[in-house]
């Protein structure tokens, strides 16, 4: 019996990283599931045995968010206040360079209106303001408020330039 959920563990783990790959590559509104079961190399049957087409974005979207919050956890446990700010640039620029289409889709899903969709969005942006305004009011920011909306800020231009490839929009350090 464990081995078998372990198995579906890991193929839902594979159905939601080829759906990153599939909804970043042609949106998600031109995805199929079909195409998101090839790229994961199993029947169509099988990625709705678990998700729905909207579902499965929903558990994307919520495994691109916990990935920038585990690594923002790390550089805030870890930095002296004073590398803070260049410590979770850093890991940010670190995903956007391993997990491109996580970030991708982040991008896309911000234009999406569907309610289950836009909540997603919502609470991923809203646990990273939180973790990181937190972290800067602790490290004894001035005027934090500020400082976590430019942090925010950079970060969209961020991805913007990269999703454009057109680094020299990528703000300097």
């Amino acid at each position: 019996m464990v081995a078998r959920a372990s198995t579906s563990v890991n193929r839902r783990n594979d159905i939601v990283a080829a759906a990153i790959e599939v909804f970043a590559e042609i949106g998600y509104y031109r995805a199929t599931t079909a195409q998101v079961a090839e790229r994961a190399a199993i029947s169509q049957p099988y990625v709705y045995r678990f998700f729905t087409k909207e579902s499965l974005l929903v558990e994307s979207l919520s495994v691109s968010w916990k990935r920038i919050v585990q690594a923002f956890q790390v550089v805030i446990d870890s930095s002296a206040p004073e590398e803070l700010e260049s410590g979770l640039i850093r890991a940010y620029e670190g995903i956007m360079q391993s997990y491109r289409s996580e970030i991708l889709l982040q991008m896309q899903a911000q234009t999406i209106p569907d309610a289950p969709i836009r909540e997603a969005m919502q609470q991923g942006i809203n646990e990273i303001r939180d973790l990181v305004g937190n972290a800067f009011v602790s490290a004894g920011f001035e005027d934090a408020d500020k400082k976590i909306s430019d942090f925010l800020a950079r970060g969209m231009l961020c991805n913007a330039a990269m999703a454009m490839d057109m680094p020299d929009l990528m703000p300097k350090k």
